[in-house]
């Protein structure tokens, strides 16, 4: 599959099939997301794959209970009709997590010290567009309270979860969503 084709045909998945992930199409979208560019190459990721269905519910219980905070937090009526079964349905869930101490020189620098945020995100891409190249669908999934769902991964106190990324054979098509042109979100100096 073509680069440009993938980026501009994958779509964020909100209903997964219940059937497995083939190991060696998750060692290909994992293997992918190693090679995302990082600060002085230190590659701040690690991930978490999450099979164990056990571990799904909490993360969904966790997860559905941040949405109602949320919503009482902000009134938006978009989050409290938001729905969380992707968390269950999905096969398979990883998670990336991001080491600050792998930040690079980024840290020296006034409000500096993300560097490692974004090379974790550049392996979530990578991560996606190999999984649509495969036939697979994906959920980019950042709704989430940072320490709860980390304690429930056991996760190092010292590092941050990045995002869940959903992960399986989509249960319905997704519709496309619009974008705006580049030209209105482009300037030349």
């Amino acid at each position: 599959m073509d680069v440009f084709e993938a980026i501009k045909g994958r779509r964020s998945c909100r209903k997964f099939l219940p059937d497995d992930v083939d190991d060696s199409a998750l060692d290909a979208i994992l293997e992918a997301a190693v090679w995302a560019p990082s600060p002085a190459n230190n590659q701040p990721w690690e991930f978490i794959v999450i099979r164990n269905k056990d571990v799904q519910e909490r993360i969904y219980e966790e997860c559905d209970a941040c949405k109602k905070m949320l919503f009482e937090k902000s009134g938006w009526k978009w989050v409290e009709k938001y729905r969380l079964d992707f968390l269950q349905e999905a096969p398979v869930i990883i998670a990336v997590i991001g080491d600050p101490q792998k930040t690079g020189a980024d840290m020296f620098l006034e409000g500096g010290g993300s560097a490692y945020q974004h090379a974790c995100t550049a392996a979530i891409q990578n991560m996606l567009l190999a999984a649509h190249a495969l036939g697979l669908g994906t959920l980019w999934f950042t709704l989430f309270d940072q320490e709860i769902t980390k304690s429930i991964l056991h996760v190092n106190p010292s590092k941050n979860l990045i995002a869940l990324v959903c992960l399986g054979k989509p249960g319905v098509e997704s519709m496309q969503t619009p974008r705006t042109a580049v030209q209105e979100k482009t300037r030349y100096v």
